[in-house]
């Protein structure tokens, strides 16, 4: 973990400074500190902190576990692929709002060419950030996305936004004006084999044209929109860390969905992701 240079305060939107002793903190020069946890993030949710759920431990163990078997790397490539083909230079500065275990970002960093890289991830979840923190030069913020974003205007390269919610508004104001705005949803088709057996929710098939029309109105303009698919061969196991690490794992009985996946043992499953692609408009 190393501290971003261009993190504001949450609370009064100061630019914050990184005091190592006797503890690595984060201080604003009107008096507003936060402490690093022993894992290493910070957690700037304090007093009535969100109203949103953060992903339990075993939701993120449950992700964590699925994308290190290499399920979702044909996307973490994609991603990185898009980001290294944009020319950035030898700087990237990047956001990862909805971070999550820090798994796409973590991908982004390690294959970009750049010499010095500054990133921040948020997400709600202190469990998902206790990955994100062991990231290289990231910085990893408990922090909800729908909130202004604890930086600097016009400091990012790239906003990330891979499963999670949108804040067009707050990615527009901290975007450089070259810079790449990437935001990944689920395609209507994506996991249609096992969607219903595995309780998992459906997928919108307008979602891609109520994104660009909430993004224009932030002078967030399309660029296009990838659509990546494959199959892949789940097993027993693989289902129930896919079904419990989203959305609906929040509402899942883990015993009820073992003996389902149980049933299932092996199946071959499409993966289907947009991956949709905002500039400034010019």
């Amino acid at each position: 973990m190393a501290a971003s240079t261009s993190i504001n305060c949450p609370v009064c939107a100061a630019p914050l400074e990184q005091v190592k002793q006797p503890r690595n903190t984060l201080q604003c020069p009107t008096g507003h500190r936060f402490d690093a946890a022993k894992q290493g993030y910070f957690n700037f949710l304090t007093g009535k902190g969100t109203s949103f759920l953060e992903d339990t431990a075993a939701m993120v163990l449950a992700r964590e576990s699925f994308q290190e078997r290499g399920h979702y790397a044909p996307l973490a490539n994609l991603i990185s692929e898009i980001v290294v083909n944009q020319g950035l230079g030898s700087n990237l500065n990047v956001l990862d709002a909805g971070a999550g275990t820090g798994y796409y970002l973590g991908e982004l960093l390690r294959r970009h060419p750049s010499t010095h890289q500054d990133a921040i991830a948020l997400d709600i979840s202190r469990y998902a950030m206790r990955r994100a923190a062991k990231l290289p030069n990231t910085t990893a913020i408990v922090w909800d996305v729908w909130r202004r974003l604890p930086t600097s205007n016009r400091t990012r390269d790239v906003v990330l936004n891979c499963f999670a919610p949108h804040n067009p508004a707050e990615f527009s104001r901290v975007l450089r004006a070259n810079g790449l705005c990437i935001v990944v949803t689920a395609a209507p088709d994506h996991l249609e084999e096992v969607r219903n057996e595995l309780g998992m929710l459906n997928i919108g098939a307008d979602k891609q044209q109520i994104l660009v029309e909430k993004f224009a109105t932030e002078n967030l303009v399309h660029q296009g929109t990838q659509n990546l698919k494959y199959e892949m061969l789940l097993d027993s196991r693989d289902l129930f860390d896919l079904a419990f690490m989203g959305p609906a794992g929040h509402h899942l009985s883990p015993d009820a969905l073992r003996t389902t996946t149980d049933s299932l043992q092996q199946r071959r499953v499409h993966a289907s992701f947009d991956v949709h692609l905002f500039a400034h408009s010019r």
